[in-house]
């Protein structure tokens, strides 16, 4: 119970006296997540919107597969990104191992099934003749799925906050892809694995409560839009 409270009191105090060192790592998880965030909601909700709005042999498959990229293990994307970006890979020319691009790379694909999945399953859910109605009215098909996204938006937001939470805790391609070196690609997960390696428990505590309160508030204000937004 003192070890409890001993990270307790020093999440409080990195966290009031801004730690140099524990507001970096803060900052790059952040940074790494969001984008990762952001890029798979770009190819997860495209994704997941044409393949609810089309018809085409094997389909079933497809949408299988998607949904099998939900759970999917990320230190097996770990391992697919590092084999892709190792030296003798096919893209190791690029020289982006164990830096934050990687990072970046591994967890957009661990984010974009999950955003995908769920916005397949967000624009299904949508009266089917609604499609109907929207075209008979005069829109172009650009608009009538501009429509429907708009129509699916709070299922949609549940998507990013989904997507977010996956990326923001996981560990395994992290470290893998990133290398977990110290100002460079050292995230808050990866830092509470090393520091709970060398028995620092109140640290690694510190940077556990301080993990969730960066996953909260963007979770929270991700709520309050999509609470805000809810039919009445």
């Amino acid at each position: 119970m003192d070890l409890i409270w001993e990270g307790l009191r020093q999440a409080f105090w990195l966290i009031v006296t801004l730690d140099p060192e524990v507001l970096g790592i803060s900052l790059l998880s952040l940074k790494i997540s969001g984008t990762a965030t952001l890029i798979s909601l770009f190819f997860g909700v495209s994704g997941g919107t044409a393949l609810a709005l089309s018809r085409f042999p094997g389909r079933p498959i497809v949408v299988s597969l998607v949904n099998t990229g939900m759970g999917v293990p990320p230190v097996v994307v770990g391992l697919f990104v590092s084999i892709l970006l190792w030296r003798s890979g096919p893209l190791g020319a690029l020289g982006l191992l164990y830096t934050p691009t990687a990072m970046v790379i591994a967890q957009t694909v661990i984010a974009t099934p999950i955003v995908m999945g769920i916005s397949l399953a967000a624009i299904q859910n949508l009266p089917r003749k609604l499609r109907y109605q929207i075209l008979a009215l005069g829109a172009t098909r650009a608009q009538m799925v501009w429509l429907l996204v708009k129509e699916a938006r709070l299922p949609l937001l549940a998507a990013v906050m989904a997507g977010f939470g996956g990326v923001i805790s996981e560990i395994g391609a992290s470290i893998m892809v990133g290398g977990n070196i110290k100002g460079y690609s050292r995230v808050l997960t990866t830092a509470t694995v090393m520091e709970t390696s060398r028995g620092n428990f109140e640290v690694a505590i510190a940077l556990s409560i301080i993990l969730l309160l960066l996953a909260f508030a963007i979770n929270a204000f991700l709520t309050h839009v999509q609470q805000r937004e809810r039919p009445r």
